[in-house]
Order: C-alpha cells, then sequence, then structure tokens
C-alpha cells in the first residue's frame, strides 16, 4: 500500500486568528518528490458546525488547478492563495455546538483514494461557552 503525499499548508499570519474583512493569504505545496501523477488539486477555504444536531458546511473560496499537458501541475512548488474574509458566521466553540473555520486541499490521483489536509484557523473573537452546563442553570420563569 503506498502512503499517502504530504499535503503541507502555511498561513501568512502566524497567529491563524482574523477578523472579519481581513485577507487570508498563503500557499500549500506537497512535499518531497512527485513521484505519481495528480490529476488535480482542490483549495477550500471553508467551515463547518460540529456537534450536536444537524451539521452545516460552506465554502467561501474555491481554487482547481488540473494536470495539463500545456502546463503539467507540479504540487512541490509553492501555490499562493488569497481570500477576503466574510463577516460571518464566526468561529465559536460552544458546548453544544461549534463553529471552525478551515483551508482545505484535496489532491485527486488516478487508481489512488484522495488525499486531504486541513488546516483551521479562527475568524472573529467570539468568546467560548463558559463550564455551566445546561442543568446546572437556574429553571426559567
Amino acid at each position: 500500500m503506498t502512503t499517502p503525499p504530504i499535503i503541507r499548508i502555511v498561513l501568512d499570519s502566524p497567529s491563524g486568528h482574523y477578523r472579519p474583512g481581513d485577507r487570508l493569504a498563503g500557499r500549500f505545496l506537497v512535499e518531497g518528490t512527485q513521484m505519481r501523477t495528480v490529476r488535480s488539486a482542490e483549495l477550500s477555504v471553508l467551515w463547518y458546525t460540529a456537534g450536536k444536531g444537524e451539521e452545516d458546511f460552506a465554502v467561501h473560496h474555491f481554487e482547481r488547478l488540473v494536470d495539463d499537458v500545456a502546463k503539467p501541475l507540479d504540487l512541490r512548488v509553492p501555490h499562493r492563495f488569497s481570500t477576503l474574509l466574510p463577516p460571518s458566521p464566526l468561529s465559536y466553540d460552544g458546548q453544544i455546538v461549534k463553529v471552525c473555520w478551515c483551508v482545505r486541499v484535496r489532491l485527486f490521483m488516478p487508481h489512488v483514494q484522495e488525499a486531504a489536509a486541513e488546516l483551521p484557523f479562527r475568524l472573529g473573537s467570539v468568546a467560548t461557552a463558559s463550564g455551566v452546563a445546561a442543568d446546572e442553570s437556574e429553571p426559567l420563569p
């Protein structure tokens, strides 16, 4: 069984914290030699919810790179990306639901399952949920 390629994603801001309207920029590359053909690569900046209830998901920014005879796809060379972040939804670490933002890169190769990597970041500065469990709070009137 072949080992999946190592995908490295790097953001220009080392803190990983952004405000709405900020520019999120960075680069990604596949480390090591590209021993097998990558037919295409997808870069997404997206958010998703995790926790109880139905999960939600939306892509904010999307780029698709395709291998072409005229312009071969060499992902050993860093690929730059940039997008302006939206006003919402803001990152949130609640006890019941979390809103998570990330940069995701997926590689599609012939006869091999896709390879993917994610790098989380935070949008906004919403306070985290308090440590009080719902059943410990005061009853509603």
